[in-house]
């Protein structure tokens, strides 16, 4: 039996009508819907799923942006139209299954026992040969020892010219025909299971039961029932975040719009989280030690829950997705960044906010996030390169072998705790802050403190480096800056570098070097406003002699102006010291730390913010995110799987064959003497090297000859 590609034929006056049943029912329509799947899948995989949307207006513009959104690909596994085909292909492959199942049943009972003779003849694998025995005896004897080699046999008499004889039926090889059965039900099956545990039940319930997703804020104990799912939900995937030594009994779902609440029907207690890191800083375990409490029963049961290593409670699995943050406090100090600033120390909880004052301006502090462990490669950042050295083998070792071999070594260090926050200005305009928490030598033995700042998401952080002192803190460098803000101390500081520099016979030069450094010192604190705008640090001595000096001589020029800057710093540090009362810093540290000192200065006026909060003190609490789910569809599912496997096993190395056997009295025979005349074909699905042998040791096995293809 051939199975179809033809749909149902039903009766109906409506041409239509039929047409539509048979085309749905039809094998070339549920493999087009089956393609449609494939293609939906692979843009579902490619395309990063339920993301913010200004990620994907960052990442794709706000036209293409809103066109993907509206067909649904940001979410194509809960889209209508993904259900759509799901439910057609469900639909199709069971009219198949259904038109198909009766003719396969049918044909397997049926053993084809009333072939025609003549018609032996027209199969490939075919066999004549004489018998020494009679039909009927033969006959048995041929059926008993197909029976005995796990063949379906059936004997039938027929009256032909030369008398009585016996034709042999017999069939193996049956699963083939089942596997096709058992694989479109697989397909049925893991359809239906994915209806079941995707959105489906859940879209369910708000068209028919006036549900709603909820975009607002505030507390979860506040929202509506309307945007809450019952605990008596059939099927639910949704995210729960516990932190330590507190329990949640509520979890999220996502929606395109907003989100669902779904109450369930115990408690999580989270008693302590574990992390475990890789030397990249890649977690590399983490687990949770967590405790159920039933809200009906008051049971409690303590269970781990790892990733792959789920919890189970009342028909709902419990996961480890991932870890967050459960709220940790932190206490942050100011770094003025502009001269009405002070230095200041706030403290708060991540997650939450405040409200800060900078002058008539006020911005809304947010932390958002503190993490304690940063591994970063340091290797080749500052490694020189000798050109006499060849060594072609390493360099061949670095490119051949695994492909995760990188042309590069890596120096992985940590660096130490960091702090994240964003600054909110009136506007609702957010720029988003990241600073570690401890000085970092970049590679240059000079350890600097890192000040990350980015205005959009998907932007990498870029960094203001600010020396540390000989204490390993920002204090000299505040100091410093605060210096330079104040007329008075670089006032004093210019007549200490100019009496250093210039000898006392000839105050001449005296007033011609303090002019040259106060217009130095002026320009670079930001002091002297040209054209309307304020400009500061080394650009500003740049637009000054593209102005004023002469293109020849701006190269002498801008050397004499910054040796004159670096002196008069060197001077106002000191100044600033004694002032504070602090020992100068160590000669063979101080060159190193000046040099960098003047970049950070320089750079300092262009940091977006009226101040940098760093990292001063911390107590860290960890929360877990747990995936939960009530998954109906997943034995569904699995049975589907398995009967996938058999039906395509079935397919593909299981052979159906026929066999034939006509056994008949030789013309020409007497009575003493009962010859058989033998006739044998063999009918298989798939032409193969198996067949032929299979024939030949049949052959042998029945008719005791050796074959010769008649």
């Amino acid at each position: 039996m051939t199975v179809s590609t033809q749909g149902l034929e039903i009766q109906s006056n409506s041409r239509a009508l039929r047409a539509a049943v048979e085309l749905l029912s039809s094998m070339r329509f549920s493999i087009s819907l089956l393609s449609l799947i494939c293609v939906a899948s692979v843009l579902g995989t490619v395309l990063k799923q339920r993301e913010p949307v200004a990620n994907y207006v960052n990442q794709f513009g706000p036209f293409w942006a809103d066109v993907f959104g509206t067909l649904g690909l940001y979410n194509v596994y809960s889209a209508w139209w993904f259900l759509l085909i799901l439910a057609f292909l469900v639909l199709s492959t069971s009219l198949c299954i259904a038109r198909n199942t009766p003719k396969i049943f049918t044909d397997l009972r049926t053993l084809k026992e009333n072939i025609r003779v003549q018609s032996l003849k027209a199969f490939g694998h075919r066999f004549e040969t004489s018998l020494q025995e009679p039909p009927q005896a033969a006959a048995h004897r041929i059926g008993q020892l197909l029976a005995g080699g796990g063949w379906k046999v059936k004997l039938q008499s027929r009256e032909s010219a030369q008398g009585t004889g016996w034709m042999v039926a017999a069939r193996a090889g049956a699963a083939n025909k089942l596997g096709y059965i058992a694989a479109h039900s697989a397909i049925v099956l893991v359809c239906v299971g994915g209806l079941l545990d995707g959105d489906l039940v859940v879209r369910a319930q708000m068209w028919l039961g006036n549900k709603t997703a909820y975009s607002g804020g505030g507390l979860i104990a506040d929202v509506k029932s309307e945007h809450r799912l019952s605990e008596t939900n059939p099927t639910f995937r949704a995210n729960l975040l516990v932190a330590e030594n507190t329990a949640s009994s509520t979890a999220i779902l996502s929606q395109s719009d907003g989100i669902l609440i779904q109450d369930l029907p115990f408690s999580i207690e989270l008693k302590k989280f574990i992390v475990a890191y890789y030397a990249t800083g890649m977690p590399k375990q983490f687990a949770s030690d967590i405790v159920i409490h039933d809200k009906a029963t008051g049971e409690t049961k303590e269970a781990r829950v790892e990733v792959n290593h789920p919890a189970n409670f009342k028909g709902i699995e419990i996961y480890q997705s991932s870890f967050d943050d459960g709220g940790s406090r932190v206490k942050l100090q100011a770094l003025p960044m502009t001269a009405d600033v002070k230095p200041f120390e706030i403290e708060g909880v991540v997650g939450s906010s405040a409200e800060l004052t900078n002058g008539k301006d006020k911005l809304s502090l947010e932390y958002t996030g503190l993490r304690l462990i940063n591994v970063e490669n340091f290797a080749g950042q500052n490694a020189a390169v000798d050109v006499r050295k060849v060594d072609l083998r390493s360099a061949l070792d670095l490119r051949l072998g695994s492909g995760h071999k990188t042309t590069t070594p890596k120096e992985l260090r940590n660096v130490g705790p960091s702090v994240s926050y964003k600054l909110r200005d009136a506007a609702g305009q957010a720029r988003e802050f990241n600073n570690y928490m401890l000085p970092v030598d970049t590679g240059d033995g000079n350890p600097v403190f890192l000040l990350g700042i980015r205005d959009n998401p998907s932007e990498p952080f870029r960094y203001l480096r600010v020396p540390a002192d000989e204490n390993s803190a920002l204090a000299g460098f505040v100091r410093l800056r605060t210096a330079l803000n104040n007329p008075v101390l670089r006032d004093t500081a210019i007549r200490r570098y100019t009496a250093k520099a210039v000898d006392p016979k000839r105050p001449d030069l005296a007033v011609q070097l303090q002019g040259s450094a106060a217009r130095a010192m002026g320009l670079f604190a930001g002091a002297e406003q040209r054209k309307g705008d304020q400009v500061a640090g080394l650009q500003a001595l740049s637009d000054f002699m593209e102005t004023n000096v002469p293109q020849a001589e701006r190269a002498r020029a801008g050397e004499m102006l910054v040796r004159i800057l670096n002196g008069v710093l060197f001077e106002l540090d000191a100044v600033a010291r004694e002032q504070a009362g602090v020992k100068p810093m160590p000669e063979d540290t101080m060159p190193a730390y000046m040099s960098q000192a003047v970049l950070a200065l320089s750079d300092a006026p262009l940091y977006p913010a009226p101040m940098a909060l760093l990292l001063k003190d911390f107590t860290q609490v960890q929360a877990s995110v747990f995936q939960v789910a009530r998954a109906p569809g997943k034995t569904i599912v699995y049975l589907g799987c398995a009967l996938l496997i058999v039906g395509i096993f079935s397919m593909l190395y299981v052979r159906e064959r026929r066999l034939w056997v006509w056994l008949a009295p030789q013309e020409g025979a007497t009575l003493s003497d009962l010859r058989t005349h033998a006739s044998m074909a063999l009918s298989t699905n798939r032409k193969t090297m198996d067949g032929d042998h299979e024939f030949d040791h049949l052959t042998r096995k029945l008719l005791g000859n050796e074959p010769s293809t008649a």
